[in-house]
């Protein structure tokens, strides 16, 4: 891979900061009260697809200004093709763009739907799904959520119970007045109780082998049976959702690829989901503003006696940190020759996820007993790594497990056998 960015990019490169400079709402502040956001492409303080509903008037309106803006440019989801309000940008630049927004610290707009469905349904969606949903992604105006997981189905996803049962529909006949009745539960969907529409897994053949009797839909979030419940976490945060599905009725048009051939469909979603930049900037801001404590006043007083180790660690964050952005950027030049991201997404995820951890162990250690002061004020760094430890407990779950990354590596990227 080639790490010269040309002129153009570089170009590109300072076209974006100076419209983050320009039009960024200057009233859309972190939200000091905010956890740790779950999502390695979000930015710590920011929750867009909350921020759009807040009570706040003031955030709400920055976290749609900000949308409207991304929009003009085609930057919510500047993979996508121009006529679907895209900016057809190619991989790099579309890294590059995602790279400085994390750097400048403004959250990303839609992320679930412009990041993983967006690309899933330009790969695989009909010409009338790509009509009726990629504009409202494109614009931030439909909010999507992943329905993957079950309480039975986590790691091992080609478990899942929810069904779709094929029946007409009332009044109808005809395959076009077909629909789908679905029945069950998802978890884990990160931000469910904030979307509009959620892509789901369900179960269309149940007699087929696990991997081949599964199909991918699309599901209006106010379809009626459907109930999304937030799931509040250790912390008191909320970041996910738990979804029942109780006889909603879904047109078989809604169907994303062939019928018992989702499995496929989401593989691809999955590994658009693992191949970002974000985690390796937001951890990068992480460090040095450890390091930048450390060195001054307060850090003083509080850090360890001993920081002979605390050295060595934080100089392995770093040197993890520059292999995690040098994986990210061979994913993107696998997209940019016109791979779909494979094993190279499950090693970032991998970093990341363990990388996460390693940090947060690493910042609680430079601080001791100051540590597991949990409220902010008067907190070293603002208690950061104390809700980190807890942020990272879930880090080598989501996305797929490590030990789902480590058979995906071993078997695609190594060539080795499943058995």
């Amino acid at each position: 891979m080639n790490w010269e960015e040309t002129a153009q990019e570089r170009e590109f490169r300072h076209e974006v900061r100076a419209f983050i400079r320009d039009r960024f709402p200057a009233g859309y502040r972190p939200d000091p009260e905010a956890e740790h956001s779950l999502e390695p492409e979000d930015v710590w303080g920011y929750d867009w697809p909350a921020d759009r509903r807040s009570g706040d008037p003031e955030r709400r309106a920055g976290a749609r200004a900000w949308a409207a803006a991304l929009a003009e440019r085609g930057w919510i989801a500047p993979h996508l093709p121009v006529a679907y309000g895209g900016a057809g940008l190619s991989p790099m630049r579309e890294f590059i763009l995602r790279e400085e927004m994390m750097r400048a610290e403004v959250p990303t707009v839609n992320g679930i739907g412009a990041m993983l469905l967006g690309p899933t349904l330009v790969e695989y969606g009909t010409g009338e799904q790509l009509a009726a949903h990629l504009p409202g992604i494109a614009r931030g105006e439909t909010v999507w959520a992943q329905g993957f997981s079950e309480p039975d189905a986590g790691s091992d996803l080609a478990a899942l119970r929810t069904t779709a049962v094929r029946e007409p529909a009332d009044g109808g006949d005809g395959a076009d007045a077909e629909v789908y009745r679905v029945n069950g539960q998802k978890v884990w969907a990160s931000s469910a109780q904030h979307a509009d529409w959620l892509f789901v897994l369900v179960r269309t053949d149940p007699h087929a082998p696990q991997h081949k009797g599964i199909s991918f839909l699309l599901i209006d979030a106010a379809s009626p049976g459907v109930t999304i419940r937030p799931l509040r976490d250790m912390r008191g945060a909320a970041p996910f959702a738990e979804i029942y599905f109780d006889d909603v009725r879904v047109p078989v048009a809604n169907r994303v690829g062939a019928e018992n051939r989702g499995w496929y469909v989401a593989m691809a979603a999955l590994g658009f989901e693992r191949a970002g930049i974000g985690a390796t900037v937001k951890f990068e801001r992480v460090l040095q503003g450890l390091i930048d404590c450390l060195r001054s006043e307060q850090g003083q007083d509080v850090r360890r006696a001993d920081t002979a180790v605390l050295r060595h660690e934080i100089a392995r964050r770093h040197i993890e940190l520059r292999v995690q952005y040098a994986v990210a950027r061979l994913t993107v030049s696998r997209q940019a020759a016109g791979a779909v991201p494979g094993y190279e997404a499950s090693v970032s995820q991998l970093l990341g996820a363990e990388l996460h951890q390693r940090l947060a162990r690493t910042g609680a250690k430079a601080f001791g007993p100051y540590a597991q002061l949990w409220q902010r004020d008067g907190a070293p760094m603002d208690a950061a790594f104390a809700h980190m430890r807890f942020d990272a407990v879930a880090a080598t779950l989501l996305g797929g497990t490590t030990e789902i990354q480590r058979r995906v590596i071993a078997t695609r990227g190594l060539g080795l056998p499943r058995s």
